[in-house]
């Protein structure tokens, strides 16, 4: 899947011409709709946003963040300790965030993002709607339409409340206001990478994982993962789908699969869009080992908990979302097209995945094409543990061979090769989170702005960059579209 001949890279450089080919189509057919019937309500199609180049205090410190990236990523990932790497995508990610966000400036980029008309803030101030927690929750879906009193601002009544009174409860012990509520989206949504990383790792093994690793740090969905509360909505199931999968493969599956079950109620209460994880989640279960059902009771108590607290509260989840779609056909969702937004929104995901990750999946699509016996793993993960001794090798290694966990003592890892039958495992992830997004799509509930509503799925897409050779060159692609698109752009969110 590594292959480097020339009709293996001309073919990934035709699926990535084909994603700007779409984003062309996309963003013309877009502007002639646009100044003509008026009802894409987006200036600069198929995102929100309007154009106006500029610049900003962050654009130096993402400029050196690519570079550095580029230059050095794909080394260090393959030699730096497991949990150093973690650690270092963790800080890449949370640097390259707030430097495109800095690009608008601290008021724009950051501090004043959650503070408009149709974000979470509103309810908190100048007027406090939640200073009565349970009475909020009770009265929730009475503000719901467009219609009731006191309707609530876009982004509350489009989301279940556990994404609201996140921002209540920093506000309530003392992180109040916009800029901690942009440190906290982006400081968090930046761990959901990690996630991803530890997710590939236990499924499809660590020589995937860590060349995985530079592209989940230089995602051009940084764009919107600043500030954005679906970075931080992103991270919670990218976590969520992280311990399931350690659960699955035999890490601690009693504590790990509970832990998930509650992070996995916690999603449908941030966001009813992220009931899809489930066909993620469907991935990762069938990617498990063979005692994989073990800890599905505990994952299943645990996914319990979040939606009884609110039920006991007063919140009824399906009446709000009866409610949400009603609400969702009152305002622009009814007027905007469905036959163009069903393909242009594709043409937002390529723009937020980058054009690696176009060629990445055509790569995935054809190790999907070879699964054969390697599909369902017998009895063992791509990644398996020498007995005693905590130091883990590759599958096929000879059990006395030198693991890979260090060179000579030293702690830095050779680069990797991914092991026979990895690559499959990983397709089915990554084909499982573009399920996942085509469902989403197909719904005609997110027709437009999914650059920042689907940037839980585009997440896991980002991952198809360990297919490519040659990593350096997709880096700079993925780098350049995304400071092209920071510069150039005004962002609505």
């Amino acid at each position: 899947m590594l292959s480097d001949r020339p009709r293996a890279v001309l073919s990934d450089l035709a699926a990535a011409l084909a994603a700007a080919l779409l984003v062309l189509t996309a963003a013309v057919v877009g502007y002639v709709i646009e100044h003509r019937d008026g009802t894409l309500f987006v200036s600069a199609a198929p995102l929100l946003g309007r154009w106006g180049p500029h610049a900003g205090p962050g654009t130096a410190a993402a400029v050196a963040v690519a570079v550095a990236v580029v230059a050095y990523g794909p080394l260090l990932a393959a030699r730096l300790p497991w949990h150093k790497l973690l650690a270092a995508v963790w800080g890449t990610t949370t640097v390259w965030t707030f430097s495109l966000a800095l690009i608008d400036g601290w008021e724009r980029g950051v501090a004043r993002r959650l503070t408009t008309r149709y974000e979470y803030l509103q309810v908190i101030s100048p007027v406090d709607r939640f200073h009565d927690i349970p009475a909020a929750l009770r009265d929730f879906t009475h503000h719901i339409l467009l219609h009731s009193p006191d309707h609530w601002p876009a982004h509350i009544a489009g989301h279940p409340p556990a994404a609201t009174l996140t921002f209540v409860l920093l506000d309530r012990v003392g992180l109040g206001g916009g800029a901690w509520a942009g440190v906290w989206c982006i400081t968090v949504g930046a761990t959901a990478g990690v996630a991803v990383l530890v997710t590939v790792r236990a499924l499809a093994g660590e020589a995937l994982a860590r060349r995985a690793a530079p592209f989940l740090a230089l995602a051009p969905a940084a764009v919107w993962m600043g500030t954005s509360a679906d970075g931080y909505f992103a991270a919670v199931a990218a976590w969520a789908l992280a311990l399931l999968a350690l659960a699955v493969t035999g890490r601690r599956p009693r504590t790990a699969g509970l832990a998930s079950g509650l992070l996995l109620g916690l999603t449908a209460y941030l966001s009813y869009g992220l009931t899809l994880i489930a066909v993620i989640a469907g991935a990762v279960l069938l990617l498990g080992r063979r005692s994989r059902l073990r800890p599905l009771p505990y994952v299943l108590a645990g996914l319990t908990v979040v939606p009884l607290v609110f039920t006991l509260l007063g919140f009824n989840w399906w009446e709000a979302y009866r409610l949400l779609v009603t609400r969702y056909y009152e305002g622009a969702g009814g007027i905007r097209p469905y036959g163009y937004w069903v393909w242009a929104n594709l043409a937002c995901t390529a723009l937020i995945t980058g054009p690696a990750t176009a060629a990445g999946l055509r790569r995935a699509g054809a190790a999907a094409l070879r699964i054969g016996a390697g599909l369902v793993p017998r009895g063992r993960t791509a990644r398996e543990h020498r007995p005693g001794t905590g130091r883990e090798r590759l599958p096929g290694t000879a059990p006395g061979a030198e693991p890979v966990s260090g060179v000579a003592g030293t702690g830095v890892r050779p680069a990797l090769r991914p092991a026979p039958g990895t690559a499959p495992r990983l397709a089915v992830l990554v084909i499982g989170a573009l399920s996942a997004l085509l469902v989403a799509d197909l719904s005609g509930m997110s027709k437009a702005e999914t650059e920042r509503i689907w940037l839980p799925f585009a997440l896991w897409m980002l991952a198809a960059g360990a297919f490519l050779p040659r990593p350096r060159a997709w880096l700079v692609a993925q780098a350049a579209s995304a400071l092209l698109l920071n510069h150039l752009l005004l962002t609505g969110w």
